[in-house]
């Protein structure tokens, strides 16, 4: 008698991500790390839920009608760590990396999106996490720039003084 492999729900989520599969990630997974002044600091979803909840509905260029986005503000982030200067270097599971000024990161300014529509964002969605602007909210938001800024499945960053 063969005896089967039993696989446990993590393998299984292992296996769907090496197979390009969209998975969620655990509450406990580390989704975002950041980097400052060579120490890492990690954070999982929960992490990131802890900080107030910053709301963002706008358009985008990628998506079809209203969106409405929630996650942690960049400012807010970037607060919690020191920082007040200098430049974010944003990196996507891809490995897909954008510099983004500390100068954009204002009140009512981008957000780590955890969620669009009340939904987690699954990888083939842009997410885990997606650095949004609130593109409606100003002109200065819909520019080339700006778009290429907005980097989706993001999981690292390194901030730069």
């Amino acid at each position: 008698m063969k005896m089967g492999r039993i696989w446990n729900a993590t393998a299984i989520g292992a296996l769907f991500c090496m197979a390009g599969y969209a998975t969620i990630a655990s509450a406990q997974d580390v989704l975002l790390t950041v980097t400052v002044d060579e120490v890492r600091h990690e954070f999982s979803l929960d992490d990131l839920k802890d900080f107030p909840v910053s709301t963002i509905e706008t358009t985008t260029i990628w998506t079809d009608g209203l969106q409405v986005f929630e996650g942690v503000a960049v400012q807010a982030l970037l607060d919690s760590l020191g920082v007040t200067e200098g430049t974010i270097k944003a990196t996507a599971i891809n490995e897909y990396e954008v510099d983004i000024p500390v100068s954009d990161v204002v009140e009512n300014g981008p957000v780590v999106a955890y969620s669009n529509n009340g939904q987690p964002m699954l990888r083939r969605e842009k997410g885990p996490l997606w650095i949004v602007y609130p593109y409606d909210s100003d002109r200065a938001y819909q520019t080339k720039t700006i778009y290429n800024r907005s980097i989706w499945q993001l999981d690292r960053l390194e901030i730069n003084r």
